[in-house]
């Protein structure tokens, strides 16, 4: 029997779900001192590097048929892998953690019982969308992207169109180049992950192109919704600004469907990535376990500031992904059967490195693009001083050789 495969409309399905997210929109006022107009070209600019990386990213896994872990030993070995993949369960469990608190507190805001509870009924929903699998939420993810999409219609049009005004923008002022980084951070952090669905895609090139396009656009529309909320209602509570004008149960039905549809994604690809650290480990129990575990942790922890975790990410992922893209589209390289690629590791430690380092210079373009240059860089004149040692050795006599 054939392998069902996701169809063009199912994979942005998925890619609208992954893009509505109350993490974004919180995220997006952080923007709002800017103003709105050098605020939304950092959104535009930020998103069309962030999703150019994840097209790419998306492109191996879907052309190759792997997991997004599983690509990675294309670059680094087999074990060297592990390092990646036991990173990315950790970062996906931070984010399902983040996600079902952000998710809950605005719920919360909505309809007071107690966060905990909201983190319970979150973390149960996340459970079902698990329980049902990727390929088989069919019907249940079109009428749950339908109404998201709805009522982020309606959101937008009551900060944008409801004859608010213009708020006082309080707290520290931001750089462009800040602000750039920022927008980039979110499609950067989907980076280690999205082959685990592009790779299920009957049309491998059009449904990564359809994912990439459909989250980068309305990752842009989060960002623009938290800004302008910023800007021209003052109030940075996203929950509040629901409640102010009327929305109710819609306003509880945007923060529960789209903190699920988000977070789903994270806790059935830790599921996914634990499969590359162990072949024996179920993906399906993992991912329900890292649920689980996010859902204690969001319950016992606070998490209300994710900047820093977004640049961790960057730095542990960009570089890593720099070194996949050139590996596969420019030096034709697979190093899936050995044990450790070394010099890709060491390749991998500069970028990081390197993001580190530009973290401290304001660039209009953010750091992520110059640090993915800079490791691309490297990894080319790694692979051509190898290829040199090589045929320099070669071209020995065998008496020089045994000099």
């Amino acid at each position: 029997m054939e392998k069902r495969r996701t169809s063009l409309f199912e994979n942005g399905l998925i890619w609208f779900g992954a893009g509505v997210s109350i993490a974004e929109i919180l995220t997006g006022t952080y923007l709002a001192p800017l103003g709105f107009g050098k605020g939304l070209a950092a959104i535009l600019i930020g998103h069309v590097i962030g999703c150019t990386m994840l097209f790419f990213a998306g492109l191996i896994g879907a052309r190759t048929r792997k997991s997004a872990m599983e690509t990675v030993k294309m670059s680094f070995g087999q074990k060297g892998s592990l390092l990646f993949s036991l990173l990315n369960v950790l970062q996906l469990a931070g984010w399902t953690a983040i996600m079902i608190y952000d998710g809950a507190l605005a719920a919360d805001g909505v309809i007071k019982t107690g966060a905990w509870l909201w983190c319970l009924v979150i973390g149960a929903l996340i459970l079902l969308w698990i329980a049902i699998g990727i390929t088989n939420l069919g019907k249940i993810n079109t009428v749950a992207m339908a109404a998201l999409f709805v009522l982020t219609l309606i959101l937008s049009k009551v900060i944008f169109f409801g004859g608010a005004h213009a708020g006082i923008i309080s707290g520290e002022g931001m750089t462009f180049g800040a602000a750039v980084e920022l927008s980039v951070a979110m499609p950067l952090s989907w980076l280690p992950l999205i082959s685990d669905y592009t790779r299920e895609a009957r049309s491998p090139v059009k449904a990564t192109a359809v994912s990439a396009v459909v989250y980068g656009v309305i990752s842009c529309w989060m960002y623009v919704i938290g800004m302008g909320a910023a800007i021209y209602t003052g109030v940075y509570d996203i929950a509040q600004i629901m409640l102010k004008a009327g929305l109710g149960i819609a306003a509880l039905l945007i923060v529960i469907f789209s903190t699920v549809t988000t977070t789903f994604l994270d806790a059935y690809s830790a599921g996914i990535s634990s499969e590359s650290i162990a072949a024996k480990l179920n993906g399906k129990y993992v991912a329900a376990a890292v649920t689980v575990i996010g859902t204690g942790a969001a319950i016992l922890f606070p998490m209300d500031n994710i900047t820093d975790f977004l640049y961790l990410i960057g730095s542990v992922f960009a570089p890593m992904t720099a070194i996949q893209i050139a590996d596969f589209f420019l030096l034709k390289r697979d190093s899936s059967k050995t044990a450790v690629n070394t010099a890709s590791l060491l390749v991998w430690l500069a970028g990081f490195a390197a993001y580190r380092i530009l973290m401290n210079i304001d660039m209009p373009v953010g750091n992520t693009l110059p640090c993915m240059v800079i490791t691309v860089a490297l990894c080319v004149i790694a692979q051509l001083r190898t290829k040199r040692g090589r045929d320099a050795k070669a071209l020995q006599t065998p008496g020089e050789a045994d000099l």
